[in-house]
């Protein structure tokens, strides 16, 4: 049979390479930042855009979507073709691919920082960069798509299968997370509130890191780890079962955030049995992984390349048992809202993510250069500091984590609470916080030894844009289905694979939100909750905008511990107008959900205007800016008009009145103020902000004395 010449295009896996590689020391860096500023509260100068809320979402978007997703896609359009035996459908395609991948990341580094957030974990982009995304996505979909129906290998390996999956989940979990209703060019709401907003948010969130952070990683596994070992995969079948079991499973599994919340009893039960199960496909594909390098261990020990893949496999597999054990209630009660949390999703991006990007760009860069690696003791120096890194990140989380659960579910024999100022037990892990950033420098330091020892590599090589290669055409001739062999026969049929993933993945998203969303007996109404006011609502924003979610939950569980510090525990009806939710993940600093009346609004005033003079010692950064910005009131008429297309009973008409309302309450407000020595103007955004807190929580206790009537 007569061969068929083509080439593989080198140069746009030098582009996202390049890129990986650039925006892994940019977000590493920004990671560092953030962590140092947990115990140097100054170093956000006094800026808006360097304080730690608006800054810890440019990092996790800086790692996820730019590091690892540059990483990605690197490592698809390089192996892709050369599995499929084709040139990739469309240069034009993976150009457009290119650049807008990395003008959405540009645009996420002026947004988040300015302010401009949805506020939900790994989603926080505006509604237009949110379009471009799905606009380059899909893109790269019909790019990856043709190059696989006009490939001449019949069967596709499973590397491809994991790339399949990864593209028609993420499709799913972005738009129907992102239905959002425009308030401005940079300001949305979305469409669901309260209880649906937090089941959706993390059935996106759990699964952006299963099906980003994941499942595409371990397509590159299975194709990387065999390349470097120059050995077949250890089993066929194993990969099998590893994959639709995987793809299947996981997406059941993210309420398992949401245990002891106001979520419905019975999705929380399911997310944590699904859970659970996912321990048996994750190290399917872990043992998978390691044992391929059965018989290569020697190379194991002398080889930096397959170091990095051995530990990456290990902390994939670590990674995943720790997530179901911490989906068991028991052990959610202990680690939820701490640093534990911390540690466990740094050990899967630091030593899932990370090792195994280390490892391919070791792999990939020689041969995409025709030389050799510059410096196997470099290579190697930077796998042990990296591996010295995790494990001071870690360890100083870990025992942070434990120490906060300790502290704050104490108490004495007399049946007080041990230590109820919350700031005590953040005085106690400021030590874990320098260890913690300590852990992250050497990491970062053996970035930058890779840095220079993969440009050191390419500068004494020549990079070959396309690489010409020839195989024989596919035959066309139809393939019989033989019992046996259903699996083999599905390998050679990209649409219908395509279409049995979509179902896989759809089975668990519907079971769990159908009847969340039309049994209206699952979120159960409280009469004497009100909308916000046109003054709250603004105030909401601006806690918004600032990213006090970060540091501060808005859910009390029903826990004697908390019920004790904060008041009575969270209930689904206390947050059916709330577009969108702020439970929050993690507590930096306290609970804010009973915060209203709790302290007089001069409290609040010199709190923002300087948090260590009225909680010395805390970690707060100042927030000087809400005392001289005007409160920007164009807007209020068409926030009220879109909260009331999303179910929020406003009065007809109401917007035409809301901005005098908001005049009256936060004249109120400021004249309180001013009695108390505070020299407050009715119209800053900081009376907006007091207004808010001072809502929070009080529905609840029956005052709805500040709520539209």
């Amino acid at each position: 049979m007569e061969l068929e010449k083509f080439s593989y295009d080198n140069e746009i896996v030098r582009k996202f390479g390049l890129a990986t590689v650039v925006w892994g020391l940019v977000g590493m860096l920004v990671g560092i930042f953030i962590a140092t500023q947990l115990f140097v509260p100054s170093l956000s100068f006094n800026l808006p855009f360097l304080t730690f809320g608006r800054i810890r979402p440019l990092h996790t978007n800086a790692v996820i979507f730019a590091f690892v997703g540059n990483a990605i896609f690197m490592g698809v359009y390089y192996s892709l073709p050369r599995l499929c035996k084709a040139s990739m459908f469309s240069k034009a395609l993976s150009n457009f691919h290119f650049w807008g991948w990395q003008l959405i990341i540009v645009a996420a580094a002026i947004s988040l920082p300015m302010g401009f957030t949805t506020s939900k974990e790994y989603a926080e982009l505006e509604w237009p960069i949110d379009i471009a995304i799905a606009v380059v996505w899909i893109a790269f979909g019909i790019n990856m798509f043709g190059t696989i129906i006009k490939r001449r290998e019949k069967h596709m390996y499973v590397a491809i299968w994991f790339y399949i999956a990864t593209w028609v989940t993420v499709t799913v979990l972005h738009v129907v997370n992102s239905i959002e209703l425009p308030v401005s060019f940079l300001k949305s709401y979305p469409v669901y509130a309260g209880v649906q907003d937090a089941l959706v948010q993390w059935w996106y969130g759990h699964n952006a890191v299963a099906f980003f952070l994941t499942t595409p990683y371990l397509g590159l596994m299975y194709y990387f780890l065999p390349k470097a070992a120059n050995r077949p995969i250890y089993s066929y079948r194993l990969s099998i079962i590893h994959f639709w079991a995987l793809i299947f499973i996981y997406i059941w599994a993210g309420p398992h955030h949401l245990l002891y919340s106001a979520l419905p009893y019975w999705a929380q039960s399911l997310g944590t049995v699904f859970s659970i199960m996912l321990i048996a496909p994750s190290w399917g594909g872990m043992i998978n992984g390691l044992l391929t390098l059965r018989g290569a261990w020697d190379r194991v020990r002398e080889d930096p390349i397959l170091k990095f893949m051995v530990v990456a496999v290990t902390a994939y597999g670590m990674a995943t048992f720790e997530g179901p054990m911490l989906s068991l209630k028991n052990v959610n009660a202990i680690a939820h809202f701490t640093d534990w949390i911390i540690a466990h999703v740094h050990i899967g991006a630091l030593g899932w993510n990370g090792f195994l990007t280390f490892g391919i760009l070791y792999w990939l860069i020689p041969r995409l250069w025709k030389t050799n690696l510059y410096s196997r003791k470099l290579a190697n120096f930077h796998f042990w500091i990296g591996t010295l890194g995790i494990v001071f990140y870690a360890s100083s989380m870990y025992w942070s984590g434990i120490t906060q659960s300790l502290m704050w579910k104490q108490f004495t024999p007399q049946g007080l609470l041990q230590y109820p100022n919350f700031l005590e037990t953040v005085l106690q892990i400021i030590p874990m916080y320098i260890i913690r950033m300590i852990g992250g420098s050497l990491y970062l330091t053996g970035v930058v030894v890779m840095v220079y020892n993969l440009f050191k590599t390419a500068k004494r090589g020549s990079f070959q844009k396309e690489e010409d290669a020839e195989a024989p055409p596919m035959e066309l001739k139809r393939e019989p289905f033989k019992k046996g062999s259903r699996h083999r026969w599905l390998e050679g049929k990209p649409l219908q694979f395509i279409v049995a993933s979509l179902v896989v993945v759809l089975i668990g998203g519907i079971v769990e939100m159908v009847p969340t969303f039309l049994i209206k007996s699952n979120i159960p109404t409280i009469a004497s909750v009100k909308p916000y006011t046109p003054l709250e609502l603004q105030g909401r924003d601006i806690y918004i905008r600032e990213a006090c979610n970060s540091c501060h939950s808005q859910l009390i569980r029903p826990f004697r511990s908390e019920t004790e510090r904060y008041g009575e525990y969270s209930k689904a009806g206390e947050f059916v107008y709330d577009h969108p939710f702020l439970w929050g993940s993690k507590r930096t600093g306290p609970d804010l959900q009973r915060e209203g009346g709790k302290y007089p609004n001069v409290w609040h005033y010199l709190h923002m205007e300087n948090p260590q003079s009225m909680s010395p010692g805390s970690i707060m950064p100042r927030f000087p800016w809400l005392l001289t910005n005007d409160l920007d009131t164009s807007y209020t008429r068409k926030k009220i008009s879109v909260m009331r297309t999303l179910g929020v009973p406003y009065p007809d008409g109401y917007e035409n009145v809301a901005n005098d309302d908001l005049t009256k309450q936060s004249e109120n407000i400021a004249l309180d103020l001013q009695k108390n020595g505070a020299p407050a103007e009715p119209n800053k955004e900081i009376i907006a902000l007091i207004a808010y807190l001072q809502r929070l929580g009080t529905d609840i206790k029956g005052d709805s004395s500040s709520s539209v009537k």
